[in-house]
């Protein structure tokens, strides 16, 4: 059996598509994280301003003179240093941009001139404790991500799209089931394509990781992602999480994503004729969900926003309520995933089990 896994995993990874689909998102996640990195902007205030390199140094430097325990303190001094010094010619000054820090305050305890609204911390965010520091870099490497996840679950299926569909006439798998008989042969097919499922995963979400950590450091990670610039407070995770924990989310939603993808291509991997209509069919089904008129605060949303699309797309689901025992909605996404691959890897292998070798 171990040496019939790696048969398979050999000839999914020897596919030309498969090998340049990685080749691919892994060139793509280098250009976001770089194009990312090179389009930050900050100004001290003062004199100093500066965009990629300058700017995150610029923006660190600003954030290491306030990082801690947020305080009403805090914000008084803040919104001095940051008081506009020039007409804003009508403009809200929430909206105003000249650091990460600056816009931060701005976005909770600002008036349309730039004075203090008057509202404290505790007004705020109640009782929740908020540690800020430089989380700017983070952020914005989460929203890359997503774009990065949504691409990752299309590999996915063209990863896993050919395993069935594509050797039901080849003589390889003719000889094979011959020898091995289809209940081995089929089993080797699904392990081995979790197997990959996982490698590839591992590898982007470790790429991408790895990108952001040479980029911006390690500063940040322990800070809640709630004072934010004003471009991730709205609409954005509105719990007090660190950003480490938003990324331990992230990962795990890339690998349940990816995971429930596979289990809906093997199955239609293992029903299709050829590899274009199981590609195209699984695609189909990954993009269904983006299509059904069910918004947000629809309470189906629970229900749909469980399919991989939304996995990827994890916003979504990690602004649902928290549950009773402090976890996030979007742990149900590992029972959902384990449903998805166990329904796929049965239907798979009694369809594979069923087929006959002409």
């Amino acid at each position: 059996m171990k040496k019939l896994i790696e048969f398979e995993l050999r000839k999914i990874f020897s596919k030309r598509l498969t090998q340049t689909a990685l080749i691919l998102i892994l060139l793509l996640s280098i250009f976001l994280g770089f194009s990312g990195y090179q389009n930050k902007f900050a100004f001290d205030g003062k004199s100093l301003e500066g965009t990629g390199k300058l700017a995150v140094e610029i923006d660190k430097k600003i954030a290491a003179k306030y990082s801690g325990p947020l305080t009403d303190e805090k914000i008084q001094q803040m919104m001095s240093d940051f008081k506009p010094k020039s007409d804003l010619h009508g403009m809200n000054a929430v909206y105003l941009y000249q650091n990460a820090m600056q816009s931060a305050v701005f976005a909770h305890f600002s008036d349309i001139n730039g004075n203090w609204n008057g509202l404290h911390v505790s007004d705020v965010f109640g009782d929740e404790k908020i540690n800020i520091g430089y989380i700017d870099g983070w952020l914005s490497t989460s929203e890359t991500m997503a774009k990065i996840f949504l691409v990752l679950s299309f590999i996915i299926i063209i990863t896993i799209a050919p395993v069935f569909c594509s050797e039901y006439s080849g003589i390889d798998n003719i000889i094979l089931t011959s020898k091995y008989g289809r209940t081995k042969c089929g089993t080797a097919k699904t392990t081995a394509s979790i197997i990959a499922v996982f490698i590839i995963t591992l590898l982007v979400t470790s790429l991408n990781f790895l990108i952001a950590f040479l980029l911006y450091g390690s500063d940040g990670l322990d800070c809640s992602i709630l004072f934010a610039p004003l471009i991730y407070t709205e609409g954005y995770i509105p719990f007090n999480i660190t950003c480490s924990t938003l990324f331990k989310y992230q990962f795990l939603l890339a690998f349940t994503g990816t995971i429930s993808v596979a289990g809906i291509t093997l199955p239609i991997s293992a029903i299709s004729k050829n590899q274009m209509t199981a590609l195209v069919t699984a695609a189909a089904i990954y993009f269904l969900p983006a299509i059904l008129p069910i918004s947000e605060t629809n309470p189906l949303f629970r229900l749909i926003g469980l399919f991989p699309l939304y996995h990827a797309q994890f916003i979504s689901l990690m602004s649902i309520e928290q549950m009773s025992n402090g976890l996030l909605y979007a742990i149900w996404t590992v029972p959902a995933a384990l449903i998805f691959i166990g329904i796929g890897v049965f239907a798979s292998y009694k369809i594979f089990a069923k087929h006959q070798v002409l």
